[in-house]
């Protein structure tokens, strides 16, 4: 069976889904990053993102976890990252997400490439895709891929009182990109277990979205050609699908199980609970409770101020940081 025909098979069997969505979109990204001062001058400072859990690695203490989003840390805005000290610096390629578009407003591109300039950030010119997609590539200091999409129906609330004018400040995800051997696997996982349809191709470029209103996009990218991705520092660890609640996870991993996908128990992560696999192309996949969120451990008004700790690793606090670098937000130097 040819490439155009299994995706013509994958379309129509999207279109008979009739079970209601189990998922509603994008959750989070996980990256991983070098330094961690660095990484906040970039994220907080530079975008604007606001830092809504200064964590740990639940799996590596000595880590941080730091996480980014919007003024809420709503699902579908938070970037996180695994800051390690001299991790060696990875490489793009196959079997990963390899780049991580967000939403701006449409008239914000100018803003943009000026604010880019100024810090010296590396990125392109403005490119056009699908023939009315305006973005800017850019990378971070560990040369993450990042772009920045002009959206004009995007009605999501910015960081309304962070270091970029609202009216130019990022929205949250607009979506990402998968790069492939070839994309029909793991386009039939999206429409088959994952509740998502096939709205545009063009070239080797094929979109997907779980959302009803379109938006938080998949696309992906077949480049057969490309070197094997190698993890370390400016790549992606893994990307999380949402999910309403526990039930609806539980459903989730049922049907990826029927579909001989090797799913992990459900593990509480505290702001959400998770499962995770590897879709047919070798990128770690998650599903993530919506619930409950980021405001369980301290207020909204005050998130990302300290360190907060799972319960299991509170009684080591001081040996904890003790361990991690000290880290501190001053947003002042990046405020136009």
């Amino acid at each position: 069976m040819g490439i155009t025909q299994a995706l013509v098979i994958v379309k129509e069997i999207g279109s008979e889904l009739s079970m209601s969505n189990l998922i509603t979109g994008l959750h989070h990204i996980t990256a991983l990053a070098s330094d961690p001062q660095h990484n906040i001058d970039f994220y907080a400072g530079i975008l604007g993102l606001r830092l809504v859990k200064k964590t740990v690695n639940f799996d590596a203490p000595e880590i941080y976890h730091l996480y980014y989003g919007n003024e809420s840390g709503a699902p579908g805005t938070i970037l996180t990252f695994f800051p390690y000290i001299g991790i060696p610096k990875g490489r793009k390629g196959k079997g990963q997400l390899t780049v991580t578009s967000f939403s701006i407003p449409a008239n914000a591109i100018d803003y943009w490439l000026k604010r880019l300039e100024k810090f010296s950030v590396k990125h392109e010119q403005p490119q056009q895709r699908f023939d009315d997609e305006i973005f800017i590539y850019l990378e971070d200091q560990d040369g993450l891929g990042l772009e920045l999409v002009a959206n004009q129906i995007d009605a999501r609330p910015s960081f309304t009182y962070g270091n970029i004018p609202s009216e130019y400040a990022i929205k949250g995800f607009y979506g990402i990109t998968l790069a492939e051997e070839c994309e029909t696997k793991t386009a039939a996982l999206l429409v088959e277990s994952m509740n998502h349809r096939l709205i545009k191709e063009k070239n080797n470029r094929f979109r997907f979205t779980a959302s009803a209103q379109g938006g938080e996009f998949v696309d992906i990218l077949c480049n057969p050609d490309t070197l094997q991705g190698v993890g370390g520092g400016g790549t992606i660890h893994h990307v999380a699908f949402a999910t309403a609640d526990d039930a609806t996870q539980l459903q989730i991993r049922d049907n990826l199980i029927q579909n001989s996908l090797n799913v992990t128990p459900v593990l509480d992560r505290e702001y959400f609970h998770s499962i995770y696999f590897r879709e047919p192309g070798g990128v770690l996949f998650e599903v993530a409770t919506v619930p409950p969120g980021f405001a369980v451990d301290e207020p909204l008004a005050h998130l990302g101020r300290s360190l907060k700790l799972p319960p299991w690793y509170e009684p080591s606090r001081q040996k904890i940081e003790k361990l991690l670098t000290p880290i501190q937000l001053d947003l002042k130097r990046f405020i136009d």
